[in-house]
């Protein structure tokens, strides 16, 4: 494919809201009936209409979802500009929407993202998300919620389902800060993908972006498969961990992810997550398949968010860090990458 979904990204992207890009969505939609619709899906929690949008007539079918943590706003900007801008590019997509068939939700959680709107609009100011930024607790975690634990898990979930089972899914995430990006692959594909994380290795690098490296050994559900790259989390393995742990309460505030949701659904789905830092630490050292730095920042911020709101200074205890804010068509840029590559894992010589 000539054509690169990376071409999609805004020359200056911003994190938009989920009410002010419906009608620009609903408007692309109408305009190529032939190829796109538009969908309510129903009322959040909060009364607050999800949407979502079908793409393509192939037979290959690919779900794609963001916004399950609502403090994770580059994969909500990165499926607003698929749909807005693709269509507007309908030409170029054509070869692409003639292959595969999109199944797509912008924002799974757009209450979430209400709560977040602080500090999104001050983005790229680090002490203004460290003050703001609201992310759900477990027993309320959209990507730990399926199929029916929140209303916007049961709206969702209906939606895939009329129109699965799926070759690929992508639940677009993100995480505060890293040592770099990082990319969760399901199970079953792991020994498939090689290529893939070649190829996001080296996407990543070009954007200035070394490995987020965890080996976390099987913890919650997550694998290590090579630097840069694990299992994605299942909520069965989020169950036993906690009731390993003699808390069986927690354990049962966790539902299915997303993931193995559309596994339900049949076929045999490659399933993609992918966790691009918002912040990203400088000089970050290997150290065992362990980011030290990033566990370390994880333990202060208790502590630097307690400064915050008594006014304090926090410079000194962040210096260390030396965070610096990703920039977002970089992030969205690698985001559409990673789909293009898990679009030509299971459609192969569909994407470059």
């Amino acid at each position: 494919m000539s054509f690169s979904l990376t071409s999609l990204v805004d020359a200056a992207p911003t994190l938009r809201t989920h009410a002010a890009v419906r009608s620009p969505i609903e408007a692309a939609c109408a305009q190529h009936p032939d190829v796109a619709s538009f969908h309510e899906l129903g009322p959040s929690e909060e009364g607050t209409m999800l949407y979502g949008a079908v793409m393509g007539t192939g037979p290959t079918t690919v779900s794609l979802i963001a916004g399950n943590h609502a403090d994770e706003p580059v994969g909500p900007e990165t499926l607003r500009a698929f749909l807005i801008n693709g269509l507007a590019r309908r030409g170029e997509m054509d070869a692409l929407l003639q292959r595969f068939q999109f199944v797509i939700v912008p924002h799974t959680n757009p209450d979430g993202e209400a709560r977040n709107r602080a500090w999104m609009e001050a983005w790229p100011d680090l002490e203004a998300y460290l003050q703001e930024v609201v992310r759900e607790k477990p027993g309320d975690d959209m990507e730990y919620g399926f199929p029916d634990m929140r209303p916007e898990n049961t709206h969702v979930s209906a939606f895939l389902r009329e129109h699965g089972p799926f070759d690929l899914h992508a639940s677009l995430h993100g995480m505060s800060a890293g040592e770099g990006a990082m990319l969760l692959i399901n199970r079953p594909w792991t020994f498939r993908t090689q290529l893939l994380r070649d190829d996001f290795v080296a996407a990543a690098a070009a954007k200035g972006l070394p490995l987020h490296d965890h080996n976390r050994k099987g913890e919650k559900g997550f694998f290590w498969i090579e630097p840069g790259f694990q299992t994605t989390p299942r909520g069965d393995a989020m169950r036993t961990y906690f009731r390993a742990q003699g808390d069986s309460a927690m354990a049962e505030r966790f539902h299915d992810s997303s993931m193995e949701f559309v596994a339900s659904l049949g076929g045999d789905p490659l399933s993609l997550v992918t966790e691009l830092p918002l912040f990203l630490m400088r000089g970050a050292g290997d150290d065992g398949h362990r980011p030290t730095q990033y566990l370390d920042l994880r333990k202060r911020l208790p502590d630097v968010k307690a400064r915050l709101e008594r006014g304090e200074d926090v410079e000194a205890l962040l210096a260390p860090f030396d965070l610096r804010p990703v920039p977002l068509d970089a992030a969205m840029h690698l985001q559409f990458r990673a789909l293009e590559l898990g679009l030509r894992a299971v459609a192969p010589g569909a994407a470059s």
